[in-house]
């Protein structure tokens, strides 16, 4: 009688090195499994009557349909369902957050299938095999793209157009390829020679990359117009949010991202202005979300005397609540990584104050009590902490894009900053100017900015066959 393999197997994910061993360096700590336990793994998904996991991925990956490749060890098949919806599946098998996941049907009541792992998987045994190979276009159009921004967003769009033709150029204002990608995700998570390696694959392709070019200093709107027939800005949502309560001008406190992107830099052996030394300090992470785990872990690398990472929401259930009912995003308690590597962790709790004479010494604290649907909190009295604290990093998400436009260029912006693009088309209010990702969008994950450059890429392909026409 035949056993499905969600019956048969139980959920295994690859190994990480000790703690102790990996906090030696930045270099990526999880290993693989074994084909014969991917296989195994695989065939947790076989046997599926109706799959949400497609419903919960905006790029919409052939889950069911690689996982069944990978089952029968197939890799070149599992290879082509996989890239034929996404373009890098090295960058989301390694930081995507897997909402594919949380709406796997084994969900309601067991472990999901490891989706995410899977995906890395079939990706680095394609590269391992040789079915990654540039594909050389023969055929060039007469028309011009450039695309200023070279994160998730401008990538994809690069890759999509350069495929139909498009004589591509990428402008990034940093010293190299990859934007957040490179400069905001820890090399632990994300290891740059994975970038690297797809920009060369890109390079032989037919893409020119050109880097130290700032949109507004380096590069400006009339010349973009004058020498593209299309523009897209794919610059980010970098500018990030502040808390400015007494104390923020102190020594000591930093955005999170300015520390990730310094240390980024040191790996990579790239000049910094910017030195953050967390090495014997007592630091406070204020915010819980996935910027927050990455100073953690960075902070422990550093060799930081204590780590405290401090939550205004309060403490997520273990469990799925009437609140987060499959197939809906699970936002249940998790340790990252960076948290099994050693932090204090607070929920609950609002920064009120910063104090030190001239560099922060202390984070006064108030304990906080939310409501049932966590909209509205009120301050416990009486509820006051000091906190010791030689260094604060501020990871509360961003606000909006940093744009360098000159006024007599400028493009419609949205009341919160983000550039006006039309949801549809991608179009802003400049003739031949495009935008996507998370300029457009906002902050979002990486699997969003993918779709955002394979949607923006299919318009502006639209939108130059029709002005050829007219």
């Amino acid at each position: 009688m035949h056993k499905p393999g969600f019956i048969k197997y139980k959920k295994k994910n690859p190994s990480k090195l000790s703690v102790k061993k990996r906090l030696r360096n930045y270099k990526e700590f999880k290993s693989s499994l074994s084909d014969k336990d991917l296989r195994c793994q695989s065939e947790r998904c076989m046997d599926c009557g109706t799959p949400f996991c497609h419903s919960s991925c905006p790029l919409g990956n052939m889950i069911p349909e690689f996982n069944s490749a990978v089952s029968k060890s197939d890799w070149k098949q599992a290879y082509k369902a996989l890239i034929s919806t996404n373009n890098f599946p090295e960058f989301t098998g390694r930081i995507c957050p897997a909402p594919c996941e949380h709406s796997c049907v084994l969900g309601i009541n067991q472990d999901p299938v490891t989706i995410e792992n899977i995906e890395k998987q079939i990706i680095e045994k394609a590269f391992l095999k040789g079915y990654v190979k540039p594909q050389i276009i023969n055929k060039r159009l007469s028309k011009k793209i450039a695309i200023v921004g070279s994160g998730p967003a401008g990538l994809t769009c690069a890759d999509q157009l350069n495929k139909k033709g498009y004589q591509v150029t990428v402008y990034e204002k940093d010293e190299k390829v990859g934007g957040l990608l490179r400069f905001g995700i820890p090399d632990f998570k994300l290891e740059k020679k994975v970038i690297d390696r797809r920009v060369k694959l890109l390079e032989k392709e037919g893409i020119i990359f050109k880097t130290n070019k700032c949109l507004g200093k380096e590069l400006t709107m009339d010349r973009l117009d004058s020498k593209y027939d299309a523009t897209i800005l794919c610059v980010g949502s970098t500018i990030p949010k502040d808390i400015p309560i007494e104390g923020r001008e102190l020594k000591g406190i930093h955005y999170a991202m300015d520390f990730l992107k310094m240390q980024n830099k040191i790996n990579s052996n790239i000049k910094t202005d910017l030195l953050i030394n967390t090495k014997n300090k007592n630091v406070i992470v204020l915010g819980g979300g996935d910027t927050g785990s990455d100073c953690i872990g960075t902070s422990n690398r550093n060799g930081a005397k204590s780590i405290t990472q401090i939550e205004l929401l309060p403490r997520p259930p273990k469990e799925r609540d009437n609140s987060m009912m499959w197939p809906l995003f699970a936002n249940i308690f998790k340790n990252s990584s960076s948290h099994e590597e050693g932090c204090d962790r607070i929920w609950g709790i609002k920064a009120k104050e910063f104090i030190g004479k001239n560099k922060i010494e202390y984070v006064r604290t108030e304990d906080i009590s939310w409501d049932k649907q966590n909209k509205n909190f009120y301050v416990i009295k009486n509820s006051d902490k000091l906190i010791p604290c030689d260094i604060l990093l501020i990871a509360i998400g961003y606000e909006r894009p940093n744009l360098f436009f000159d006024d007599q260029f400028s493009i419609d912006l949205k009341s919160d900053g983000r550039i006006k693009a039309d949801d549809k088309n991608f179009l802003t209010s400049k003739e031949n100017f495009f935008s996507c990702g998370d300029s457009r969008r906002g902050q979002s994950l990486v699997v969003w900015a993918i779709k955002e450059g394979r949607d923006c890429a299919e318009s502006v392909h639209n939108y130059l066959k029709k002005k050829q026409l007219t």
